[in-house]
């Protein structure tokens, strides 16, 4: 990490390094789910939850809220 750069704990229009993003979360999480785009263009999901009900509710909870902040952008 780079020791002239601030992290800021704000919404943003622009996209983030996904290797810092994971770096900050480290040691922060009780349960993780990464859903991303490898380099070669494919899908990427890994777990640490095993069951699959569960981490199907962790992601509509997540949808929910990004749809909540995206509401709330346009009141």
């Amino acid at each position: 990490m780079t020791d002239n750069v601030v992290d800021l704990n704000v919404i943003t229009t622009l996209d983030l390094n996904p290797d810092r993003l994971l770096s900050k979360a480290i040691g922060q999480l009780d349960r993780v789910l990464i859903i991303g785009i490898d380099k070669a263009g494919a899908e990427y999901f890994a777990s640490s939850i095993a069951d699959g009900g569960s981490v199907l509710w962790d992601i509509e909870r997540a949808k929910h809220n990004l749809m909540k902040l995206a509401d709330a952008s346009i009141a």
